[in-house]
């Protein structure tokens, strides 16, 4: 009787946890640091330090002076006076009918950014905020494209081709002084962003095993992003000046082109486009750099698994590939778990943009604030990978958006407070508001990436992220509304959190199961499993993990 082996097995034979696992967690290490300086360079470059307007007779005056006397009217930052008069507190100053066309800047650390530069502040503040909204739009059209591109031409190749439009973004950025050019080198640079990261954290979940995924790739996930969040903080105030941060900034992206050389082709990905020889090439290289022998009668009976499963699943009678995104919607099972996780998606994604940019008006330092934060990732991404290896996935997700969301409701009630708020207790809010919402958001991402069957895995993660990034747009709007009830923008982002801990209740949980890999595989996958099923398998071992690394350590004593 002719044998099979399914995808996870013959990866355990060439190696789930070893050598070529830990050089793909360092290369997406390096990945998550470049990335996170693209990502918030557009945070960094347009930090907005005090200023007011200038006056003459304010040269000599320390910036405590001047605050002193701007504090008197109304919009201290853009009001423009005719008179100072003699007095240090400036009690008989008296307000000019010009605008202001000229600033005087209490730099942060010295560090000058881009608006700080063009004077893009009071009127004319708008000029960067419609760039930032280039750059989303930008994200949303990158992420859907490069996530179609991965599907077609392969992981490896999309995420390479991600990173040069974000180092021509960002590179292109420096020559830019007019709203135009910002805008259209921002749409560029928006491109990469989100797609030069994801497609290789599902090449990483494809190739590494169930422990490993959890406590490894989110440590990694945590500690290097936090390294690349410290380092672009930083990396400003030792150039001084955006364009050369910049500059420094967008050339490491050139480096992920060394990935081609280093990183295989996702077999998994392979298999659903019919070429299992290529499938079982990179499988073999995989196997000699993990340095484990795996016999040919091994690779054939993959081989002969793969044809009978998936070429009748997923081709038609011309041997073409036919799995198509839409194809979700056309089963009800599938189409319902499509419809959740992009509802995920639209809660999480701009919630997270919220609190991960609000680094300013905090009464601290944006550059000492967006440090904190990013000290908070490490810790939360090794407790989200404990978490996700005992209770799974959902239950991670599910808790987490409900703490995130009681937390971020707190922070708004001390923000209430308006001058009489403890600056120390805001602060320790929002860091735990962080906190819970990188685990929210990672235990939530990997759940629906998870999910989404490999023949579609690029197109579907990207439909559900171009669907974050697009209700992200609401992001500004739920903070104006602080202008009318200051503790109303932290209600609803608690309230958002709380319904998307609903929802993720909704689907079932990937926690030692084997991933769906075809269509129809999506289909069954979860089949017969209630909401709170999983609180009843948080303790239950994964058999067949057991059984596999049984098999191979008895197989290891014999040779």
């Amino acid at each position: 009787m002719e044998r099979n082996m399914d995808f996870d097995e013959i990866l355990a034979k060439c190696g789930n946890s070893h050598r070529y696992q830990y050089l793909l967690l360092g290369l997406y290490g390096f990945l998550m640091v470049v990335v996170s300086m693209h990502y918030f360079s557009q945070n960094v470059i347009s930090f907005v330090p005090d200023h007011w307007c200038h006056h003459e007779q304010l040269e000599n005056r320390s910036f405590a002076e001047i605050e002193a006397i701007y504090n008197q009217f109304e919009k201290p930052s853009c009001t423009r006076l005719a008179t100072i008069g003699s007095d240090l507190d400036g009690r008989n100053a008296t307000v000019s009918g010009e605008r202001c066309d000229r600033w005087i800047y209490n730099y942060d650390f010295g560090f000058r950014s881009m608006n700080t530069e063009l004077n893009w502040v009071c009127d004319a503040a708008y000029k960067a905020r419609v760039g930032q909204s280039f750059f989303f739009v930008g994200s949303m059209c990158g992420t859907l494209v490069f996530g179609l591109l991965g599907d077609r031409i392969g992981r490896v190749k999309a995420v390479i081709l991600a990173n040069w439009c974000g180092f021509l973004g960002d590179f292109s950025t420096i020559f830019t002084g007019s709203l135009t050019a910002f805008s259209i080198t921002r749409f560029i640079s928006g491109l990469a962003a989100d797609a030069n990261s994801y497609l290789m954290y599902i090449l990483v979940i494809e190739y590494v095993s169930p422990s490993l995924r959890n406590v490894g790739l989110n440590t990694v996930l945590g500690l290097f992003y936090s390294l690349g969040l410290i380092g672009a903080s930083w990396l400003a105030v030792l150039v001084g000046n955006w364009r050369l941060f910049l500059a420094c900034s967008s050339l490491p992206l050139l480096l992920v082109t060394l990935f081609y050389f280093l990183v295989q082709e996702s077999a998994q990905w392979l298999v659903t486009r019919n070429d299992i020889e290529g499938a079982v090439l990179r499988l073999r290289r995989v196997a000699k750099i993990n340095r484990r022998v795996v016999s040919d009668e091994d690779f054939k009976a993959f081989s002969s698994y793969c044809q009978q499963h998936y070429r009748k699943a997923d081709t038609g009678a011309s041997g073409q590939q036919q799995a198509k995104l839409l194809d979700m919607l056309k089963t009800p099972r599938m189409r319902s778990s499509a419809f959740k996780m992009l509802l995920i998606f639209v809660i999480v994604v701009p919630c997270y943009n919220t609190i991960a940019r609000n680094v300013e008006g905090l009464g601290i330092s944006p550059f000492i604030m967006f440090s904190l934060n990013a000290l908070m990732l490490p810790p939360s991404g090794y407790l989200q990978g404990l978490l996700q290896d005992v209770a799974g996935r959902k239950a991670t997700a599910v808790s987490w958006m409900a703490i995130t969301g009681l937390f971020a409701t707190a922070a708004g009630l001390v923000i209430s407070q308006g001058e009489n708020r403890n600056v120390f207790l805001l602060v320790g809010l929002t860091l735990v508001a962080r906190f819970g919402v990188s685990i929210a958001d990672g235990a939530s991402s990997q759940l629906c990436t998870e999910l989404v069957p490999t023949c579609v895995r690029g197109r579907g993660v990207a439909v559900a992220h171009v669907a974050g990034f697009a209700a992200s747009f609401l992001s500004p709007y739920i903070l104006h509304l602080g202008t009318y009830a200051k503790p109303a923008p932290s209600i609803i982002i608690g309230l958002l959190f709380l319904s998307g801990a609903y929802v993720c209740l909704l689907l079932p949980e990937t926690r030692h199961k084997k991933l769906p890999m075809s269509l129809a595989e999506g289909e069954e996958f979860g089949k017969g499993e209630r909401m709170f099923d999983f609180l009843r398998q948080l303790r239950k071992q994964d058999s067949t993990e057991v059984e596999l690394e049984t098999e191979l350590k008895s197989k290891e004593v014999d040779k």
